[in-house]
């Protein structure tokens, strides 16, 4: 690694901040390991793409917390939903070879299992395009994995929803095409596709037709792991940052969560598409081919990858294990970030900023925002405790502290309420409106003419949207 490339590690390592940057304020810088310690988060493995190319990949903390092993730029991470772009590029290989055809009913080509028909499916059918830019209609959001000596069904048993699998059947509940649902049935149902017109395992056909062409030599679809990469692999925690009991779970359900990889690995993925996107490589796709992959078709849906303007990439969630994976269109940035404990969650989009002021990223820095001026004896109104109406022993208590106010809650901390838009305290029916800076949730109070506060409403990750009444 470059002197240059040390220096700006460094200063990620070192500037995780909040969601909001409070004009005024100095801006709050966080130490990246502080904050895997307050997350519970006990390791995270980083890889930042600059100028088409990988900038620095390094592990921090441990891969196992139990056996104290460390976090290396080579350990593997089950990197879950992330699955779903390389089996997306997988298909579309197939596509440019003629042995798929991306408007096609899948029935056409399934031979060891088929899409049961429905009166959802009498005008317009299941396609490739669609399970792609899940459109196709089809059941099961994700799979949960199964434990260590758990038997594993057949990928027939998790479509139909047969014993062993412990999900769902996978079928169709909306006409295709009508409507989008994210769904990591229709993945299964591509995995099994692939399979029936090659004639070899899925496992085998995306190491030929994406891995291998790319580099990605630390990536495989390996479900269970075999024992020659379990010394490499990173072990999944819960919420307490403990292990979670085997390991980690096997995940047979390969096309929508089952690949084992790297950030590098994911890095050289994301350069690949930025390569091809501007006919500098063509190791997998055309050019032609993945432009029309990075073209949105619903919503914010791509084939295969969530396509935002000018960037593109995914995220992905398996038991213990929360991931994300970022990339600009042009290769002028970029960054695959892998942690294995629930704390993720919180973590990732704290690094992803640090990384987007660092690198000077267009977007994904913090937010500036203002705060409204308020006579700090108007606080009074908001003071008290509020619960949920379903009779959970969840709370949240609001206090004053010097001249700000703050709420408490039962589990995730205290922060401080910023206040964004306030009105008279004389007009009837009004809101007051306060902003998390650590998120950017929103916490509105509302209240009556000469009354204060009757209730608390919040929304906006990580908090719940709900109401709450004053109930002291």
């Amino acid at each position: 690694m470059d002197a240059g490339a040390l220096e700006r590690q460094r200063a990620v390592e070192a500037g995780l901040t909040h969601a909001i940057r409070v004009t005024g304020r100095s801006p709050v810088t966080m130490a990246l390991r502080d904050r895997m310690e307050h997350y519970r988060c006990p390791g995270v493995s980083i890889a930042v793409v600059r100028d088409g190319a990988i900038d620095w990949a390094n592990g921090f903390g441990e891969a196992d917390a139990e056996r104290h092993v460390l976090t290396t730029a080579e350990t593997r991470f089950q990197c879950a939903s992330i699955s779903k772009p390389v089996t997306a590029m997988t298909a579309l290989r197939l596509v440019e070879e003629g042995r798929l055809d991306l408007d096609e009913d899948v029935n056409e080509k399934l031979t060891s299992w088929r899409v049961p028909d429905n009166a959802y499916t009498e005008r317009e059918k299941v396609t490739l395009r669609r399970i792609l830019t899940h459109t196709a209609g089809l059941t099961v959001h994700g799979f949960p994995g199964y434990t260590p000596g758990a038997p594993i069904p057949t990928t027939p048993q998790i479509l139909d929803g047969e014993a062993p699998a412990n999900t769902d059947a996978v079928r169709v509940d909306a006409e295709p095409g009508s409507r989008w649902g994210y769904s990591g049935g229709g993945y299964t149902v591509l995995q099994l596709l692939i399979e029936d017109i090659t004639g070899e395992p899925f496992s085998q056909v995306t190491r030929d037709l994406v891995l291998s062409p790319v580099g990605m030599a630390h990536s495989a679809f390996a479900q269970p792991l075999p024992v020659e990469l379990r010394a490499v692999a990173a072990s999944a925690h819960v919420a307490d940052g403990s292990v979670i009991d085997g390991k980690y779970n096997t995940c047979p359900e390969l096309a929508a969560a089952g690949m084992w990889t790297t950030p590098s690995d994911l890095a050289r993925l994301v350069i690949e598409v930025s390569e091809s996107h501007a006919g500098r490589s063509n190791r997998v796709l055309s050019q032609a081919m993945t432009q029309e992959m990075l073209t949105p078709e619903s919503g914010s849906n791509g084939l295969g990858f969530a396509v935002y303007g000018g960037s593109f990439g995914h995220g992905g969630g398996n038991e213990g294990f929360l991931s994300d994976l970022f990339m600009y269109v042009d290769g002028s940035g970029g960054a695959a970030i892998m942690t294995n404990g629930y704390g993720g969650e919180d973590l990732i989009p704290e690094v992803r900023r640090a990384i987007a002021t660092v690198y000077d990223w267009p977007d994904r820095q913090p937010e500036e925002r203002e705060v409204a001026a308020v006579d700090p004896a108007f606080y009074a109104q908001c003071v008290g405790t509020y619960r949920p109406e379903d009779g959970a022993t969840r709370e949240m208590r609001v206090f004053r502290q010097a001249d700000a106010l703050y709420v408490e809650t039962t589990n995730l901390g205290t922060f401080e309420l910023h206040p964004a838009e306030l009105h008279p305290a004389s007009e009837p029916g009004t809101e007051t409106a306060f902003f998390v800076a650590e998120y950017g949730s929103r916490f509105v109070f509302h209240r009556r003419e000469g009354e204060v506060a009757h209730e608390l409403e919040r929304s906006g990750w990580p908090f719940a949207n709900e109401r709450w009444p004053r109930v002291g």
